[in-house]
């Protein structure tokens, strides 16, 4: 299987990672237990309110708006098993009654004039981490319904017996100012955040997946050796009784005889194809673990070649003493992975020619990767190596579809660059100088983190 770019096969990869986290957002339990917590805190306060402080306040009805959470708090649990995860609309529905029985408590107790109204951020920043925008944004338009509600229409706020706290209409309207910008602040600010962590965990997700499959890849050829040396003695005596026969064929059929011919020249193709397998699977021992950097390039380049493209080698070491010959690699999957990737995104948005350089001093590598396309966009050359940024003006008369993205391989650049860095390298992506067209990528690494036995 050609390690090919996520614009390729791991779209369908990105889109099944992409579903393990809209699955299940957020655990019953986890908003259960914050339920539990304002419960809590909404009881106590009431609590205190009444009988410590002696203001006066509808004391049955606040307490039984407690309730009612909590009553709905022990059915669910009695109801639903602790690992449920809830769906978007069964996450927004709870979020709802939520920002609904805040609302009643606050309507029984002084509107925006109650210091606890601050407490209406809490559902909306809850879904705006978990939830997607639609349903944030229809969480915070009901919380701005009854927020607006609440300035004018509400029970007098908790006070002495006898007395009256009267706040300026100025001073509800700064409250309501407050609230509506904290809704819109608060609840952008944390979706910003949350969307790009979620984004940040399935594209490491999606490298985890693929680094597991292409080394399931890799494992497959130490089996096929495995076979090619448990099946090569069969096929060997098979090839050689088939040899005798014929060569005493002297009273056989002419038709037994081409038979005979047959089974010779099968057996002789099967035991070509096993050495070949064999050969495939002895890379993961202990003297194929190694692999000079020229041929490391060309295995690299290899699947891309015969696309109308010039794809050139290029290796020069650095001027100085200690250079020497290419060195050898360590041989990783990372490695191979991440520049066929590179190379084949190069190919794609190339017009003729692709060049994969290498040079090496004594203390580091470098592999560049450059092309004579279009280059990378300025709007995102800052922003390389984050997911899902498209890396590539598209090129002209090339229809946007093409590339997946429209002009990029984001989500499989991000994975490249995991790569590389997760064996000791480093990659830097530019645009050609000044006057050229393409773009380059360069990886560099400390030679004692890529070549064995190093120093």
């Amino acid at each position: 299987m050609s390690p090919a770019s996520l614009d390729d096969d791991g779209g369908a990869l990105n889109r099944d990672v992409s579903d393990i986290f809209e699955a299940g957002r957020i655990r019953l339990q986890t908003l259960i237990l914050l339920r539990w917590l304002a419960v809590g805190g909404q009881a106590a306060a009431v609590l205190f309110t009444a009988l410590v402080l002696g203001f006066e306040l509808p004391l049955e009805l606040c307490l039984t708006a407690v309730a009612a959470s909590a009553w709905l708090n022990i059915i669910l649990t009695l109801r639903y098993p602790a690992p449920r995860r809830l769906g978007e609309m069964e996450a927004a529905a709870y979020l709802g009654y939520d920002i609904l029985q805040l609302a009643v408590l606050l309507y029984l107790t002084g509107g925006l004039e109650n210091p606890f109204a601050f407490l209406f951020l809490v559902p909306v920043t809850i879904s705006a981490t978990t939830l997607s925008l639609r349903a944030t944004i229809a969480l915070a338009a009901l919380a701005l319904v009854l927020v607006t509600i609440l300035g004018p229409y509400h029970l007098p706020l908790p006070w002495f017996s006898g007395e009256h706290v009267q706040f300026e209409p100025m001073w509800i309207l700064g409250m309501w100012v407050a609230l509506v910008l904290g809704l819109a602040f608060m609840t952008a600010y944390a979706f910003r955040v949350a969307r790009e962590g979620r984004r940040m965990s399935a594209a490491l997700s999606a490298t985890q997946l693929i680094l597991a499959r292409e080394q399931r890849l890799s494992a497959l050829d130490g089996l096929a050796a495995a076979a090619a040396h448990e099946l090569g003695t069969p096929l060997a005596t098979i090839s050689l009784v088939s040899k005798e026969l014929k060569q005493e064929a002297g009273n056989l059929s002419p038709d037994l005889v081409d038979d005979l011919d047959l089974l010779h020249s099968q057996a002789e193709r099967c035991r070509d194809i096993l050495a070949k397998l064999s050969a495939r699977g002895e890379e993961g021992d202990a003297h194929h673990a190694r692999i000079p950097l020229p041929v490391m390039l060309d295995e690299a380049a290899d699947p891309f070649r015969g696309r109308g493209r010039d794809i050139a080698i290029e290796l020069s070491p650095e001027s100085g003493a200690g250079a020497g010959e290419p060195p050898d690699f360590i041989r990783r999957t990372e490695i191979m992975y991440a520049l066929r990737n590179l190379i084949e995104n190069a190919v794609a948005f190339s017009r003729e020619k692709v060049t994969v350089g290498a040079r090496w001093s004594e203390d580091s590598v470098e592999i560049s990767i450059s092309d004579d396309g279009p280059g990378f966009s300025a709007d995102v050359i800052d922003q390389l190596g984050e997911p899902y940024v498209s890396t590539r003006r598209t090129l002209p008369g090339k229809a946007k579809s093409e590339d997946g993205d429209g002009g990029g391989m984001g989500l499989g650049f991000f994975i490249a660059k995991t790569l590389i860095e997760r064996t000791g390298g480093r990659l830097i992506a530019a645009n050609a100088a000044r006057g050229e067209a393409g773009a380059i990528i360069r990886l560099i690494w400390p030679r004692d983190r890529v070549e064995p036995d190093h120093g």
